[in-house]
Parts: C-alpha cells; sequence; structure tokens
C-alpha cells in the first residue's frame, strides 16, 4: 500500500481544518511540565497543532492557555504581566481571563463596553501526573483517559523530557508499530552482554515471530521470542507508545517537529499506594552534535535508544514521502496504523468520537499490559530504574523535582 501524496498530506498534516489535525484535537496533549510555570516565570510559549500559544498561570492560581498575539495589534501575551483576574498585554494593558474574554482595554474610555466585543482564543488546561495537558477539540472535552501506567498509585512517577524532534508525528507513529527495526537499529544496547553474531541482522533471530491486533484505544504489538517469552506492548491511540515501564507521548508541534514527554511508572515492591508523590523531571542532552544543526550537519549520539529512534525519524525527512517507500511483509502493523488513522478521520468527519475517547470521569482503570511488560522487562534483568531508559549515560541529562500535582 504506497500512498500518494494525497493520502500521505491526510495522515501528516496537524493545523487547524486538516484532516489529521482535526482528529488530534479529539485529545487531550501535554504541553509542559508543570515545574515551568513559577512565580517568576508564570508565562511559557507553546506550540501545539500548528497553533501559537501562551501558557500562563495567573495571580490567583488559574492556568490558561491562549492564543500567543494579544487582539488588539498582535503582540505577543507571552511577556503579558499576570495578573489576579488573568494576563494583561505588556504593550496596551488588554486583560485577558483563561476563557480568552477580554475584561479590560485601559485606554478605553471611562464606560466603554468595548472590551465586551473582544476575545481570543482559549483552550482548556488540566494539570494531571506533574504535566499540563490541553484540548484543542470542540466541547465539551473527553477525559484523558486513565491508562494503568498513568493512573495507578502503588508507585512513583518520573518524566523525561526528550529534546525537540524535526520530524512529522507520523514517523514517530509509525515506529511504534515497527517490531522488527528493535533487534537491528538498537542491537549496541539490547544484547545484554552478548556479542551480536551479524550486524547486518542484529538480534533478529531472537524473534520467533510477530503480530498485531487492534484494541478499543489502539494497537498491540506482540513479539514471540524463541526462549519462550512474550512481549505485548500498545500504541495507545493517537500519539502514545506504551513501551516497558512508561510512555512516550509524541506531541505534535506542528508538521515538521514533536515533542516527546515520557512518564515513567515504577511501582512499589509490596504494592502500597504512594501518596503526594514528587516526581522526578529528566531533561535529555541534545542527540545531535551540534545541537542545532539539522541532518546530515549535526550527527546523532548513537548511546541511547532515544536518539537512535530520533535519527531514523529526522533522516526520513521532515515529512516522509511515502510514494517511493518499499514496504515489506514486516510492515503490515505500519499499513494497520495507516488503515486505522484513516478510519477514525472519517469517525471525526461523521460526527462522532474517535478511538479511545472517554467520556466519564469515573471510567475504570485502562490495562495496557504493564504488568506483563514488568514481569518480561525482569526475565530479560531490565531494570525498572532510571539507568535503563538512560543506558548508563547519567551525563546525558538534568534533573529536578515537582509534586504530582
Amino acid at each position: 500500500m504506497v500512498l500518494t501524496s494525497e493520502e500521505n498530506e491526510l495522515l501528516t498534516q496537524v493545523g487547524p481544518g486538516t484532516p489529521a489535525g482535526e482528529l488530534l484535537r479529539r485529545y487531550w496533549h501535554p504541553i509542559s511540565v508543570a515545574a515551568d510555570l513559577t512565580d517568576e516565570l508564570p508565562t511559557k510559549y507553546v506550540r501545539l497543532l500548528g497553533e501559537d500559544l501562551v501558557l500562563f498561570k495567573d495571580k490567583s492560581g488559574n492556568v490558561g492557555l491562549i492564543q500567543d498575539h494579544c487582539a488588539h495589534r498582535g503582540a505577543s501575551l507571552l511577556y503579558g504581566r499576570v495578573e489576579e483576574r488573568g494576563i494583561s498585554c505588556a504593550y496596551h494593558g488588554w486583560l485577558y481571563d483563561t476563557k480568552g474574554d477580554c475584561l479590560e482595554c485601559p485606554a478605553e474610555p471611562a464606560g466603554s463596553k468595548f472590551h465586551l466585543t473582544v476575545k481570543v482564543r482559549a483552550y482548556p488546561v488540566r494539570t494531571y501526573i506533574g504535566m499540563y495537558w490541553a484540548y484543542l477539540g470542540p466541547l465539551p472535552a473527553p477525559e484523558i483517559p486513565h491508562y494503568d501506567v498513568w493512573h495507578r498509585r502503588d508507585g512513583h512517577r518520573r518524566i523525561e523530557v526528550h529534546p525537540i524532534i524535526n520530524s512529522n508525528w507520523f514517523q514517530a507513529m509509525e515506529n511504534s508499530v515497527d517490531p522488527a527495526h528493535l533487534q537491528i537499529l538498537h542491537q549496541e544496547l539490547i544484547g545484554r552482554g552478548r556479542t551480536v553474531p551479524s550486524t547486518t541482522r542484529g538480534y533478529t533471530d531472537d524473534i520467533e515471530s510477530f503480530d498485531f491486533y487492534v484494541i478499543p484505544h489502539g494497537i498491540v504489538k506482540r513479539r514471540h521470542y524463541r526462549n519462550g517469552t512474550v512481549d505485548e506492548h500498545p500504541l495507545l491511540f493517537p500519539t502514545v507508545l506504551r513501551v516497558n515501564n512508561g510512555t512516550e507521548i509524541r506531541v505534535p508541534i506542528d508538521d515538521t517537529h514533536i515533542a516527546i514527554f515520557e512518564p515513567i511508572f515504577e511501582p512499589t515492591d509490596d504494592g502500597s499506594e504512594v501518596p503526594n508523590d514528587q516526581v522526578e523531571i529528566t531533561y535529555y542532552a541534545p542527540f545531535r552534535d551540534p545541537p542545532d544543526a539539522p541532518h546530515p550537519y549535526g550527527r546523532f549520539r548513537w548511546n541511547q535508544v532515544a536518539s537512535q529512534d530520533a535519527m531514523a525519524w529526522e533522516t526520513q525527512g521532515s515529512i516522509a514521502d511515502r510514494e517511493v517507500e518499499r514496504l515489506a511483509t514486516t510492515d503490515r502493523g505500519v499499513l494497520l496504523l495507516r488503515e486505522v488513522v484513516m478510519d477514525q478521520i472519517k469517525r471525526v468527519q461523521e460526527g462522532l468520537d474517535p478511538m479511545g475517547t472517554e467520556r466519564d470521569p469515573n471510567h475504570p482503570l485502562i490495562d495496557t499490559k504493564l504488568n506483563e511488560t514488568i514481569a518480561h522487562m525482569r526475565t530479560r534483568q531490565v531494570p525498572t530504574s532510571r539507568d535503563s531508559a538512560l543506558k548508563g549515560q547519567p551525563a546525558d541529562f538534568t534533573s529536578r523535582t515537582t509534586p504530582v500535582g
């Protein structure tokens, strides 16, 4: 199934009014770790789904997400002054609340009601597992799904923040249903002391078979190993890969960039709940050297799974040309994902909720087979601590802690 350029655009464009963009707007997306908003820096620029926005916390503690440009003459609200009622544009003082309503235009004549005619784009924000999340779709907003890896309380959480990836969101998600790359692309990092028999084959011969199946919240990738073990982990629709004991949330910034937030869950040994957990935030070092040099002028680090994946995504091009690809039998998960996304785009166009939408705030915990994965990690002697994710490279990140919120 080679895609035409029109089909490729259908899957990859994320801006307002585009088919995939309207689908992605039916879900919550993390936009910042909660610790990034402080009394000293109460505003933060956010670009999400091709929209330029400002995240802010007013002096009453309310958090808002509004368009970057003031409705008056377009100055950036990133430099706005936060007040008890909202954020005031630094240029002429127009004051907006978290709903985007203009509360005051200071230079207008006394008694003027002009401000009542002014409104800017504003979106709902929630605080969840140590991050701010935004919803850009039609109201009422759905719930953030209660995935076990996010919602369980019998453990500690930490969040790893990746560098910005110069790639379209769909390349990252196709990688999530591509089981063949693990044993080859990451061969230097998954051997656990073994010597790879062939750099061409990597550890491909460890795999007996793999398959895929669709669940209400995404697609499960299942590997059968020759030693008898089975590993299953899902792509949680539309932008999340639950891998090991964490989730890589690939947030589409625009058509050619993604941000990645990776909350990781470490269960307690005795199953006891952790009240008031303090989330540790770690920031990966740049994946390329020099950091700001795009391919082929910047060379990717090869000591981390995440940077190897980033290499594969970025070097396909900012938006991969799927008209020229040559798909093989191992790509049937990629084909399945494309079919699922196209089907969900049609659902949205028909006015229906897409896959994985949760409307009940008290819906049950969603099993992503986390327990089975943790058991498989222990079989492979993979620790659930930070050392596993960093592959023994403690110099490649900085960290701090913040309450879950």
